[in-house]
């Protein structure tokens, strides 16, 4: 391995850190490093970092002031493990203090345990994941786990499983992950096999006030693991303010202080932090009696495989040609909604904007008018036949076909009112999802469309979500489909309309053509 040397300065400005999006890389400010080093740092005389970065934790060891205990480092990036990045322990008289070396943490791991590993690995999401290193992680985590991970993890959580597999017995592991380490399709194995391999003793969760990664789209969650028998309880913590000593503080007490002004420090039951997920804080009524698949279907919008060839602005539809027969009103961004409703006057005002709200829509047809033969000879030239999804349909202009739903879903944002009365009669794209009531007249639509927005059930959408950061969540068709709407909501709305029977025989719901 390619040794890194020990250098001179620390750059100390963690307010004006890079964020490299392609390699992954978000430096862990000094007051929650501290608090991570804290707690793997007690009896051990080595901490190993695998993804060393701009060493925060090496900062944080150092500021502990524990001169028994070494540092030992990996990193690929030659950028960060360039010259000035750690504060030379030659004039101290410990040479061998510090100890960094170029090292791929995932194909190349160190060929030893460690009783201490503290990490902020790359947090890499799995799009940005090349198809042949896709294949080794599954091996790996399938190799350590014995579980089949989803294919959607990103590269931390792949990190979190090499670096548990090299923990000692009684070692100590504390890693800054983004929520969907718990909230993720990959969650249910992950969180089975560490539950009944570890000890989860602290998962540390901030507000958004206090989030680590400032105008970053994740929110951060701390995961405090031992390698000993499991425990039925684990500490939750919630940190309402950054840069406070008060999580350091907690951590150092082996978590027997417990009253701090910026902490909300819970015991929670193993078993109900993975079903809820660690990154949400506890639920004590998981048996809800109504969730929106009661009172309405959810689909996601229409998936068009390439927008900028589908999708098209009013000066566009009037530049090809194409005649209205072929189009259907659309709508694509959230933020071209910028209300709770949407009207014909908000796409008129779109237009105007030249924002696309016109979907062409083919379906399957051969013969077209000249103006629209000779478009798709341009879509052939762009070579989107030849497109992942798009050479999924037979002929590959074809598009997908929805109702139009009475209310849209925002998939991802940050809006406080998520649920979008559709009077503009638009179908969405792949930004919103489709939300069909059950009973379609007008009364009934108002009234879930209330329902739904009402704060309560908003604030059940957390339970459902993955949650990025500044409030952001990301709700997918499945799970929005079991977002629990409170029982005096179903009264005070007037949702749950008796089944009605004929000659005796229950008559099911209508369902919605989709």
């Amino acid at each position: 391995m390619e040794k890194i040397k020990s250098h001179q300065k620390l750059p100390t400005d963690w307010s004006k850190r890079e964020i490299l999006r392609d390699k992954g890389q978000f430096w862990t400010p000094g007051w929650v490093a501290d608090a991570m080093v804290a707690y793997v740092s007690e009896d051990t005389d080595l901490v190993f970092d695998p993804a060393t970065g701009r060493g925060a934790f090496y900062e944080a060891l150092l500021k502990l002031n524990k001169p028994d205990i070494s540092f030992f480092g990996t990193d690929i990036d030659n950028e960060v493990l360039g010259d000035e990045i750690y504060l030379s322990d030659m004039q101290m008289g410990n040479p061998k203090r510090c100890y960094v070396e170029k090292r791929d943490f995932i194909k190349n791991p160190p060929q030893r345990t460690f009783k201490a590993i503290v990490a902020n690995p790359p947090y890499i999401r799995h799009h940005r994941i090349d198809e042949q290193t896709k294949l080794l992680l599954k091996h790996l985590s399938a190799r350590i786990t014995r579980q089949v991970i989803d294919g959607r993890a990103g590269y931390h959580i792949y990190f979190l499983i090499q670096a548990l597999n090299l923990l000692e017995q009684n070692g100590k592991l504390a890693f800054i992950v983004p929520a969907d380490t718990c909230e993720g399709k990959f969650a249910k194995n992950l969180w089975k096999w560490i539950s009944e391999k570890f000890c989860i003793e602290c998962v540390i969760t901030f507000d958004k006030k206090a989030t680590p990664f400032p105008n970053v789209d994740t929110n951060a969650i701390v995961l405090l693991i031992k390698n000993s028998k499991p425990a039925e309880n684990l500490y939750w913590v919630k940190a309402s303010q950054a840069y406070s000593t008060d999580l350091f503080n907690f951590v150092s007490s082996n978590f027997n202080v417990l009253n701090f002004e910026t902490l909300e420090v819970v015991s929670r039951q193993l078993k109900e932090g993975i079903s809820t997920g660690f990154s949400r804080p506890t639920q004590h009524h998981n048996d809800f009696k109504f969730h929106l698949d009661d009172f309405a279907k959810v689909m996601r919008g229409i998936a068009t495989g390439s927008n900028e060839f589908f999708f098209l602005t009013g000066q566009q539809v009037i530049e090809l040609g194409i005649p209205q027969a072929f189009l259907k009103r659309a709508i694509g961004r959230t933020k071209d909604v910028n209300d709770s409703i949407i009207q014909l006057k908000d796409l008129e005002k779109l237009d105007k904007e030249n924002r696309p709200t016109y979907l062409l829509s083919l379906n399957g047809q051969s013969k077209f008018p000249q103006a629209i033969n000779g478009y798709l000879k341009v879509g052939e030239k762009m070579g989107l036949p030849n497109r992942a999804l798009i050479q999924q349909r037979n002929p590959w202009y074809k598009m997908e076909q929805r109702k139009v739903p009475p209310l849209l879903f925002a998939y991802l944002g940050r809006r406080n009112t998520r649920f979008i009365k559709n009077e503009a009669g638009v179908l969405p794209l792949t930004g919103f999802l489709c939300v069909y009531p059950l009973y379609d007249d007008k009364v009934y639509v108002e009234n879930l469309w209330q329902a739904l927005n009402h704060p309560d059930t908003l604030e059940n959408l957390n339970l459902v979500g993955k949650s990025y950061g500044s409030g952001a969540i990301k709700v997918e068709p499945g799970n929005l489909a079991k977002l629990p709407i409170p029982e005096h909501i179903v009264e005070r709305f007037d949702l749950e309309r008796p089944y009605k029977t004929i000659n005796g025989q229950l008559d099911i719901f209508r369902e919605p053509i989709l």
